[in-house]
């Protein structure tokens, strides 16, 4: 399944960071191509932590645009680190962040809103998707960030503990409860079920 991954298997997206790299490094040449290059590899993850932080499809979706904007205009000045995807996902937090203080409140997210990203996805199942709904509705906001980036984007413990400004211990402490939680409502069904049998 997408969300138990142990820590340190490759992520799931397949991501090449080399390659995102060598694009943001010709986005700083205005090069409009490698731009929707970048797009149609990252937006998928980009959108899906925005939408775990806005709880709002409506807002994520102006923060998954405004972060490309912003990577357009911020290109030259991007030091090549080898972690583009976690360059990314701070333009989208800050950005995030600033809407939510904007709209001073949260909005809770319908579960249509977040099966809707990932309805199109080759790599995502339809088991997937039950348990990415499971996330949504088990974990408190910074537990489902968490996962997300994890399981869903392919970050490391210490590349989302530098995302979203918590200490690694922390990170890994609620990474761990997390699975945990949703490990445990997994075998909550089959017993649900065998009830109404």
């Amino acid at each position: 399944m997408l969300l138990f991954i142990p820590m340190g298997s490759p992520p799931p997206s397949g991501r090449d960071d080399r390659m995102l790299e060598e694009y943001i490094a010709s986005i700083a040449r205005s090069d409009k191509d490698a731009l929707s290059a970048l797009y149609q590899e990252t937006h998928g993850a980009v959108y899906g932590f925005a939408l775990s932080v806005l709880k709002s499809a409506h807002d994520a979706e102006d923060v998954l645009q405004e972060t490309y904007i912003r990577v357009f205009q911020a290109a030259d000045r991007y030091q090549p680190q080898g972690k583009p995807l976690a360059w990314l996902f701070t333009i989208a937090r800050n950005l995030a962040l600033m809407r939510l203080r904007e709209r001073g409140k949260t909005v809770a997210t319908a579960p249509e809103d977040w099966q809707e990203q990932w309805a199109d996805s080759d790599t995502v199942t339809p088991e997937d998707r039950v348990v990415l709904q499971s996330v949504l509705t088990l974990l408190a906001d910074e537990e489902r960030q968490i996962v997300m980036l994890h399981a869903v984007a392919g970050f490391k413990h210490r590349e989302i503990a530098a995302v979203l400004g918590l200490p690694l211990p922390t990170v890994l402490s609620k990474y761990s409860r997390s699975i945990k939680k949703l490990q445990n409502a997994m075998k909550e069904v089959p017993h649900d079920e065998e009830k109404r049998a």
